[in-house]
């Protein structure tokens, strides 16, 4: 562990506002076996998602389960037993808040294979094989809009005439303020951006047809810094057809350090690795405002990924939580001090088998864990409208960023580094109240003794002056 380091004083320009936040922290919900109702986790869970109650939650139906993701896994066939238990606790753990559905796994059945795409008989177990095919069948593009029409019916007008004739009924009626189309989909079916263009669109006017309301995410990259003719291709309209919104774009960033790497070197791995991020965002930027300024923007994962991940270890050391808990918060700031609407962390459940590194509570017992609560204090203190002020003085182990809240003046503290970090305030912060994300999670407040901050490795804090 390197030495303890102290920062100057920090020198805060309250008078110097150089930006009004328009960044909204949240996180996504994958779908799997420990969120199905009876699990030990279940409650707890969607107990947090619920109690944090975040804006813009993204919620991912995903490919590792055919049978909790994808309604119609033969054609005609539709079944929603499995998907609708979690569906339905989703949308009552965010009530009255803004979410965005992503049910991203498209139906084997729609492309051309081979031969067909098996999937397990067992919904709990794991496949990484259901994603085949490039090309769609013949008529696969409307079959493909059709499908996702029926999808949101189900879950927005009760339910939809099949193509049978035969009605389907389903007494819901939830409101889908959100929905983005596929997932990382130059990894899944390797899409071209033009394959990709034409199924956005495609989709997002047989959904527009049935839920008028309901606005659009787009793209969904895994690897942004590698695909810039996606952006360049997506974000021009004239390849869209007429009508077609660009509403939101989406993409992707998880840190992820070498198999001999250890917390020594995740306090330099992880930044380095988000810095290039944050460069990338910066290039994303340039294109989106050059050819649709009016589109959002939302990092939708955000995390770290350790080696053997998905399948993972059992045990991942406590400090690992924290350090990734402190790149998300490192990203948070990064992104928005360029202006970027959303910036959710991934994800609220992995777990051996399904990501374990991205997991943001014990996947044994529910609890949060500091890569939860770091969102948390986030979420809790801070908010679009934040005045964002000059502040000087930090060094490279530690991020300070004051603003003028509506609490009052704060300031947002990130220790990059695995050793202890005190930074040091002017005389007028004496007897501040501290809120800080430590070894000692879940977030815990103390009152400033003097005018300096002590922080443990890989410590978030906020303190607000009194």
């Amino acid at each position: 562990m390197v030495h303890a380091q102290s920062t100057p004083v920090l020198d805060i320009r309250w008078d110097a506002v150089s930006q009004v936040s328009n960044t909204t922290p949240t996180l996504q919900v994958v779908v799997n076996p420990p969120l199905r109702r009876g699990s030990a986790i279940h409650d707890s869970a969607f107990r947090a998602l619920h109690d944090l109650g975040a804006e813009y939650v993204r919620y991912v139906p995903w490919l590792p389960y055919p049978k909790l993701a994808v309604a119609e896994l033969e054609p005609g066939v539709w079944d929603t037993s499995l998907i609708d238990p979690m569906t339905t606790d989703f949308f009552n753990a965010t009530e009255g808040h803004t979410t965005i559905l992503n049910f991203s796994t498209i139906p084997a059945w729609l492309f051309k294979t081979e031969k067909p795409v098996t999937y397990p008989t067992d919904p709990d177990e794991v496949t990484w094989a259901y994603t085949q095919g490039k090309d769609l069948r013949e008529n696969g593009l409307q079959d493909l809009a059709d499908y996702y029409a029926r999808l949101v019916s189900w879950y927005t007008k009760g339910g939809f005439t099949g193509r049978d004739g035969k009605q389907r009924i389903s007494n819901f009626h939830f409101k889908i303020p959100y929905w983005e189309i596929f997932n990382e989909p130059e990894i899944e079916h390797g899409m071209s951006p033009q394959d990709y263009t034409r199924r956005y669109d495609a989709v997002a006017a047989a959904i527009h047809a049935v839920s008028p309301e309901t606005k659009f995410v787009g793209l969904a990259l895994a690897y942004p810094s590698s695909h810039p003719e996606m952006f360049e291709y997506f974000l021009d309209h004239k390849n869209h057809r007429s009508g077609i919104p660009l509403d939101m774009i989406s993409y992707h960033f998880y840190s992820s350090p070498a198999g001999s790497e250890t917390p020594e070197h995740w306090q330099y791995t992880f930044f380095d690795q988000a810095d290039g991020f944050l460069n990338t965002v910066r290039y994303v930027e340039q294109i989106r405002r050059r050819l649709s300024p009016e589109t959002r923007t939302t990092l939708n994962e955000i995390g770290n990924i350790l080696p053997g991940d998905p399948a993972g270890k059992e045990t991942i050391p406590e400090v690992y939580w924290n350090a990734s808990g402190a790149l998300y918060a490192y990203v948070y700031l990064g992104a928005m001090r360029m202006g970027i609407d959303v910036v959710g962390e991934s994800q609220l459940v992995g777990y051996p088998t399904q990501f374990p590194s991205v997991s943001m509570v014990d996947w044994k017992t529910g609890s949060p864990n500091a890569r939860f609560w770091v969102l948390k204090l986030i979420h809790d203190h801070f908010a679009m409208g934040d005045k964002v002020v000059e502040t000087r003085g930090a060094t490279g182990d530690v991020l300070a960023q004051a603003f003028i809240t509506r609490r009052g003046r704060a300031l947002l503290v990130v220790n990059k580094r695995n050793a202890k970090n005190t930074v040091r305030l002017k005389v007028d912060w004496k007897d501040a109240d501290v809120s800080v994300v430590d070894s000692s999670a879940p977030p815990h407040t103390i009152a400033l003794a003097g005018s300096s901050i002590d922080l443990e490795p890989f410590a978030v804090a906020v303190v607000y002056a009194r």
